[in-house]
């Protein structure tokens, strides 16, 4: 499903979104304080729909949709007849033109929050955060983690699956202090676990927290029962069958699908004698895996899928819900924090601490991400468009002219002043934010290049 034209869709519908709730907040704050708005536009350039609704105000849809505006009545930007200038936007308090401004921003994070609290209460499935392997001489190892583990909170942040796990350890290794993590060992009691921080600083460059740690996912065990067969592989003209159990290759015994796996792709090509379990009786098949190429390496593979039982992941799997006001407080938190990271990661980035390769993304990777998203499901693109939502928000509150966190600045100044900054000051201003936006587009077009054609 995954294609080029759904990957496109996906990512015109989330800037669809993004854009509107954005402006919308602008127009609906600045139409609540008596400002008159004169047009409301979703995309730029040639109106592809257009319409005019109460008291004039002009509504467009159009071709280019890369951003959207809400022009309201201003005195700077043309003449206003006399009787309409108490509505015009250059009149209003200072404190009005804030809240007009401020209101885009703000309701990115509404979105957000909005998205979180419905996820909660709806309910969000995942897997259950317990420890399969720590790494000899690993962070974890040296914390005293064991296999069996299961975590229940880092510092102060409940840990009910592996993905509020891992933000849990990214948010904490920020600090460069020993991170508390509270967990129920093999034996059912609760213990505490110290990472040392030292050794969290860089965190951040990896993409997965718990490999750097040195910690893998517990993972049931597969039985080597096999599933499908795929017809006109070796699999098939061997004889096997859907329901057959490996017992042996080669006289070594078989316990578990991964075993199974890994004696195929060690035999590229070459003869295998197995033994197998079909309904209670023992069989003995020849069987010749054929070469496959992956990652510049010869490995064998037979066209056979294994049997996963229906309880398979039953011990594993949780679902966290929440009540309404208990899911308000997390969804509160959980915007509070990933707006909070996404400004240390952009310090982090600007002093050199952090990739800008590995922690920047620019278009075309939302425009894969949507599109990956979306073909999971409706809550997988929903908490994408959260998190992207949360980004503009915070990108927006940046005090760089041309952005609504420029135009707050201008206000800030205004206010200790008490006159607003001359125009040829604001003028300047406005090219040196044009200029610093452009170089940011450039950079984040060179790393999402480099990132997929590269």
């Amino acid at each position: 499903m995954e294609t080029l034209p759904f990957t496109l869709f996906s990512f015109l519908v989330a800037l669809a979104i993004l854009i509107a709730v954005h402006e919308f907040g602008h127009f609906w704050v600045a139409r609540r304080l008596g400002v008159r708005i004169l047009r409301f536009s979703i995309g730029f350039g040639w109106p592809l729909l257009q319409w005019k609704g109460r008291q004039g105000t002009e509504y467009v849809v159009a071709a280019i949709p890369l951003g959207g505006y809400v022009k309201m009545l201003d005195e700077r930007e043309g003449p206003v007849k006399l009787e309409e200038a108490p509505f015009a936007f250059n009149r209003q308090p200072l404190w009005k033109r804030s809240a007009i401004v401020a209101a885009g921003p703000f309701f990115n994070f509404l979105l957000a929050i909005g998205l979180y609290w419905g996820i909660g209460i709806a309910g969000e499935p995942g897997i259950r955060p317990i420890v399969g392997t720590v790494a000899p001489g690993s962070v974890a190892d040296r914390a005293g983690f064991l296999p069996g583990d299961e975590l229940l909170a880092v510092g102060d942040r409940p840990t009910p699956t592996w993905e509020s796990a891992n933000f849990a350890l990214l948010l904490g290794s920020l600090d460069g202090e020993d991170l508390p993590v509270r967990v129920r060992d093999p034996e059912g009691r609760e213990r505490v676990r110290v990472l040392d921080g030292a050794t969290l600083t860089t965190l951040p460059e990896h993409q997965d927290v718990l490999a750097h740690l040195g910690i893998s996912e517990a993972q049931p065990v597969l039985a080597p029962v096999l599933g499908k067969i795929l017809p006109g592989e070796p699999a098939e003209q061997a004889g096997l069958q859907p329901g057959d159990r490996i017992l042996s290759a080669d006289g070594v015994p078989v316990e578990s699908w991964r075993e199974w796996v890994e004696q195929v792709q060690a035999h590229p090509e070459q003869l295998m004698q197995i033994r197998i379990e079909r309904q209670g009786e023992m069989m003995q098949l020849s069987l010749t895996p054929r070469a496959w190429a992956q990652e510049g390496k010869k490995i064998g593979r037979i066209g056979a899928t294994v049997a996963i039982p229906e309880d398979f992941l039953k011990d594993y799997r949780v679902e966290v819900r929440y009540g309404p006001l208990e899911a308000l407080g997390v969804a509160l938190k959980k915007t509070w924090d990933l707006s909070a990271l996404t400004l240390r990661m952009m310090g982090r980035m600007l002093i050199g601490q952090a990739s800008v390769e590995k922690n920047l993304g620019g278009p075309i990777t939302i425009a894969v991400v949507a599109g990956k998203t979306a073909d999971l499901g409706l809550l997988p693109f929903l908490k994408f468009l959260a998190l992207v939502s949360i980004g503009l928000g915070v990108l927006n509150l940046l005090p760089v002219p041309v952005l609504d966190g420029g135009h707050l600045l201008y206000f800030a100044l205004e206010g200790l002043r008490g006159k607003p900054l001359s125009e040829p000051v604001q003028t300047w201003a406005q090219y040196i934010g044009i200029f610093l936006l452009s170089a940011l587009m450039l950079l984040v077009l060179r790393v999402d290049i480099a990132r997929f054609f590269g």
